[in-house]
């Protein structure tokens, strides 16, 4: 439970400066944790082997920023010994009070057990972010009680705030797909996402649900059929499996990890260290974590020759990530020659197995797999990170007295291999350089792989609304294998569509190598990609995508002056219309004089003349031809509808309308108004402005009170309030047109040349509420729909 207030936090965070950013690569940060128990050690040690719940510090200080009650715990399994003075730390600033750093409540510290050269976790995570979501991490220097323990990785959290951060929501399913109790020789079950049935008790050794809900157990149930469905559309359905999972990703992130010779991930022998998130869109996100053995420091391919393991909780100590079995990668060359194909016919590992059954992926993941290989191995920049990363830290692991290893170990690990209990860790070069080099003699990386050039839009900057034509300059692709995928929405997945070389698509000369397709910019900008493959292999441009991706960003077709008007304002709405919530706020009516549906993106409200962006219209609100828009004035935005963040003086203001350069549309300034009068054109749209009373969504040539809107002799209405349908007779001309509008002025239905008398129409579609009925384009009735 929390114990205190955010408001109370205020008095309890001490600041010092201004804060470092918590996860700059290039600053190490000072966390000094402060426990009111000397035996604070075995405290943790204690909880560790049990439940392993928080113990409570006195205080938590980042960065000269002090934190009070902080929940602090002991964290891993292979990287935790109790012998260990250096034992790698979870903290959680919120366990107890509400509060946080930077956004972030969970500081995740690792002691670098296993990585003489200090520097896997971090060059391991900056290539991953070059590809896809995923943690920052840095270094710290850790304290407790005034000693400091050494030199951690500090690594970002994969949390609920992480989640949101990357996929724009947190309370969807949300796994760690790593055994709860840890994983080792002993596991039964591993998080390979195999289909184990239906019950959720087969998946629950090998997955820590992080979406349960305390109040709602539906949620959990939910949640875990989800992860279910996921693994039964992967085993046994997967031509369906982009409705699941986000495939593009899921290849990301094992190419990386056999790139990296990262085999304490989902393609080593426990199948874990990553986590799945199911977005807003439906698909799970798989996220890389535990980088701290890339680059060969874990051994054990999962392949039925080889065996071992880290060793459960607590098991090894330094020497943790346990050695390889009766035929593990035993050496660095075998770990350098890591097949790049490792799993792909093996059925324990169907994330691997099963998407490279699919033709299209298996060059997709060729193609990903080339681009980190080119961009970061055999260009040595993963060596080029690991010498500015070592270069930052050398002091402070001078100055760690409990690490694992010596300073010569930690400068010579670059290029010598040490032994790490019962293991290997090789030297980076050694590694790395071998591993360029076998992977660049392997037939699928020689390969002819189609080139992607002069990636164009036949309009440079288009209107909202137009139709453009995407080109490319694409060889050595297969004619129906070349697609343009798109979006416009950055939080939904891309649209993929084929691109044609046939001369009938803006492509030019059919066989000419150019390949186009139209698409619709309906929105303000659109991300896109290019894909081609032949036989062999594919090709993105950008290489990096769907990660990286081009961009076009539309202009919105600009409103003339006149075509949109104000076309009336009440500012004293003493007992005239209420908004739908029963109060009597001031309100703006717009009008469209135009014959052509009107865009509000980008446009504002304003009555500052000084201040014009106070309130800005929701994006995709459009105004059709003759017709009128309510927007309440109340300054209460939190109601359903448009209620603008502005609220008129009776005693006389303005109105603006513009644009976020600074354009006018309008600029209308009125004196002191009548009680339940309005400020409107007259002649309705284009007149000037007198004081009249109110028409609200309607035409203002015919002023209508309240009292009288609805009353004409001529014509019957009935009944009133409706319960389906409304009836309409006319005593004398027949009936032309019907309009119905909303409280806001929106047209709701509209039907011309009626020619009768006697009408009707159905308001069963209608939900509850008071709308205006317009008949021959004059006269109005107010309805009750019931």
């Amino acid at each position: 439970m929390k114990k205190i207030t955010q408001l109370l936090l205020m008095f309890l965070i001490t600041s010092v400066g201004f804060s470092q950013d918590l996860y700059d690569i290039n600053t190490i940060q000072t966390i000094e944790i402060v426990f009111e128990e000397s035996n604070w050690d075995q405290l943790l040690d204690t909880e560790k082997a049990g439940e392993n719940n928080y113990t409570e510090a006195t205080s938590v200080t980042i960065n000269g920023t002090t934190f009070y009650s902080v929940g602090v715990k002991y964290k891993g399994n292979s990287s935790y010994n109790a012998n260990e003075v250096k034992n790698p730390f979870h903290i959680e600033l919120d366990t107890y009070v509400d509060q946080e750093y930077q956004g972030y409540t969970d500081i995740k510290l690792a002691n670098v057990f296993a990585d003489p050269s200090f520097v896997r976790e971090t060059v391991a995570y900056s290539i991953v972010n070059q590809y896809m979501d995923a943690p920052q991490a840095n270094y710290a220097n850790v304290y407790v009680n005034g000693t400091l323990l050494g030199l951690y990785t500090n690594t970002e959290a994969i949390t609920k705030k992480f989640v949101n951060k990357h996929f724009n929501s947190k309370k969807n399913a949300f796994f760690s797909c790593s055994p709860p109790d840890g994983a080792g020789p002993e596991s039964t079950v591993l998080p390979s996402l195999e289909y184990l049935g239906t019950a959720s008790s087969s998946y629950e050794d090998a997955y820590e649900i992080k979406s349960d809900d305390e109040e709602d157990p539906t949620v959990e149930i939910a949640h875990w059929n989800e992860l279910i469905e996921l693994t039964n559309i992967l085993n046994n359905d997967i031509e369906n499996i982009e409705n699941v999972i986000d495939v593009d990703m899921a290849i990301w992130m094992l190419a990386l990890n056999n790139v990296l010779v990262n085999l304490d991930s989902y393609i080593g022998e426990f199948k874990q260290n990553y986590y799945l998130y199911k977005d807003d869109n439906n698909q799970f996100k798989p996220v890389m974590w535990d980088l701290n053995m890339s680059f060969g420091t874990f051994s054990m391919t999962g392949e039925s020759s080889t065996g071992g393991g880290p060793g459960g909780p607590g098991g090894g100590g330094p020497g943790g990530p346990g050695g390889p079995g009766n035929s593990g990668l035993s050496t660095t060359t075998d770990k350098a020659k890591l097949d790049h194909l490792l799993h792909i016919n093996d059925d324990g590992f169907p994330l691997f197995s099963k998407l490279m059954a699919v033709p299209k992926y298996k060059r997709m993941y060729l193609a990903h797999y080339k681009t980190i290989l080119i961009e970061n191995i055999s260009n040595s920049n993963y060596l080029t990170l690991a010498n500015d990363y070592q270069s930052i830290i050398a002091t402070a692991v001078t100055a760690d007295t409990n690490k694992f290893y010596t300073d010569a170990q930690f400068t010579g690990n670059i290029t010598t291999d040490y032994n790490v209990g019962n293991n290997t860790a090789p030297g980076l070069t050694n590694l790395m350089s071998e591993r360029s080099t076998h992977l660049l003699s392997q037939t699928d990386f020689n390969n002819i792989q189609p080139t992607i050039s002069d990636v164009g839009s036949s309009v440079s900057i288009p209107t909202i609304g137009d139709t453009i034509t995407i080109t490319a300059n694409i060889s050595d692709t297969n004619t129906d294998a070349v697609y343009l995928g798109y979006r416009i929405d950055e939080t939904k997945p891309f649209r993929k569509v084929l691109m044609y070389d046939d001369g009938a698509h803006n492509d030019g000369t059919a066989g000419d190598n150019i390949y186009g397709t139209d698409v619709i910019i309906d929105a303000d900008y659109m991300h896109y990609y290019i894909y081609a493959e032949n036989d062999n292999i594919g090709s993105f441009s950008p290489a990096r995508a769907e990660y990286e991706f081009h961009t076009i960003e539309a202009t919105y077709s600009t409103i003339t002056e006149g075509n949109l008007v104000i076309n009336e304002i009440m500012a004293s709405n003493e007992t005239t219309i209420t908004d739908q919530d029963g109060e009597y706020d001031d309100w703006l009516e717009l009008y469209n004089n135009s014959s052509e549906t009107l865009s509000l993106d980008n446009l504002y409200l304003s009555d500052d003349p000084d201040d014009l962006l106070v309130w800005k219209f929701p994006e995709g609100l459009t105004i059709a031809p003759d017709s009128y828009l309510i927007v309440w004035c109340d300054k209460d935005d939190d109601q359903e509808g448009l209620h603008a963040d502005i609220k008129f003086s009776a005693g006389g203001e303005s109105a603006i309308l513009s644009y976020a350069d600074g354009t006018i549309i309008e600029n209308i300034t009125f004196g002191a108004q009548t009680d339940d009068m309005s400020y409107a054109r007259n002649p309705n749209g284009t007149g000037n402005f007198v004081i009249q009373a109110p028409t609200f969504g309607v035409n203002n040539d015919t002023a209508l009170s309240t009292e009288t809107i609805g009353l004409d002799l001529n014509v019957s209405f009935y009944p009133n309030p409706i319960q389906s349908t409304l009836n309409i007779e006319s005593n004398m001309n027949p009936i032309q047109s019907l309009k119905v509008s909303s409280l806001l002025g929106q047209v709701l239905y509209y039907k011309k040349s009626v020619n009768k008398t006697k009408t009707e129409i159905d308001f069963s579609s209608f939900s509850k509420g008071v709308y205006f009925v317009t008949i021959n384009n004059s006269k109005v009735v107010k309805v009750i729909n019931m």
